[in-house]
């Protein structure tokens, strides 16, 4: 498959949304880098085409998307994000770009009840799936103090079980494969969907998300385009400069501590694909 390398953390994830993005977005556990959602817009759509994100969260795709000139609509399954996403919409828009954006509230999984209206319209799907690990922001301070470094509450995106960020195992391959079958459904013949996800690691061993996100979308009936490696360290002088989380350093701190040969990450996997056209009446 082709490969490419983004380099999209030039400057800091903080930096890239001060002054746009509403303070409230920090607490969101999961958001994407604008500037590689940019990259993915202006690669993979044209000014003027119809952007779909079924899992929309602070509506990061839907924001660039449309001030780069594009169509956007986001699906959020938290009522609690949709309302920020919302914000962050009115925040970042002029008069003259905001009827280009919106959210709707619905389940990625039944994209059918929320998005019907867009079946074989839509030129791009952009979104992050949950990265069926446990996610969710530190609170250092109360971690300082003998409490949860994450509290419970906190984690996988809601309090609801039912929400996709609960899925593990072969409950979170079902509910991608129904995810991206909806996916296929939105796209026009063409079309292209891109996926941003990241290796994680349970009991010792990784979990391959990409390998996995590609054989779910090829089950779905799309042909793999190609894999972009969209690096979230600076490059300074020809050396890696990584950000990583206190997580991260403790997590990986830890997994070397008990033997096991980890490394932080310092990229997520964009996969790109594309949904046949139809020739010779097939």
């Amino acid at each position: 498959m082709p490969l490419a390398l983004w380099p999209v953390a030039q400057t800091s994830a903080q930096y890239q949304r001060a002054g746009r993005y509403l303070p409230e977005c920090a607490q969101h556990p999961a958001k994407m880098l604008p500037e590689l959602a940019r990259r993915i817009i202006g690669e993979y759509s044209a000014e003027g085409g119809l952007v779909v994100d079924p899992m929309a969260g602070i509506a990061t795709t839907v924001a660039e998307a449309a001030l780069l000139g594009r169509r956007a609509i986001g699906v959020e399954v938290e009522a609690r994000w949709a309302a920020l996403a919302e914000a962050n919409l009115d925040q970042l828009l002029d008069p003259g770009r905001r009827h280009l954006a919106e959210v709707r509230v619905g389940d990625a999984r039944r994209l059918t009840d929320v998005a019907g209206d867009l079946t074989g319209t839509v030129d791009l799907v952009c979104t992050s799936p949950p990265y069926a690990c446990d996610v969710g922001n530190m609170d250092k301070a109360k971690w300082g103090a003998g409490g949860d470094l994450c509290p419970t509450a906190a984690r996988n995106y809601s309090t609801d079980k039912d929400n996709l960020g609960h899925a593990r195992g072969a409950a979170y391959e079902q509910a991608m494969a129904e995810v991206y079958a909806g996916c296929y459904r939105l796209l026009r013949l063409g079309g292209i969907l891109v996926t941003v996800t990241k290796h994680s690691r349970r009991g010792g061993r990784t979990l391959d998300l990409a390998g996995l996100t590609v054989d779910l979308a090829q089950q779905a009936g799309f042909a793999y385009l190609g894999h972009v490696v969209a690096l979230h360290a600076a490059i300074r002088d020809s050396r890696l400069v990584a950000r990583p989380s206190f997580w991260q350093t403790t997590q990986t701190r830890k997994a070397r501590a008990r033997g096991e040969p980890a490394h932080l990450v310092v990229h997520e996997d964009c996969l790109a694909f594309r949904r046949p056209e139809v020739t010779n009446g097939h």
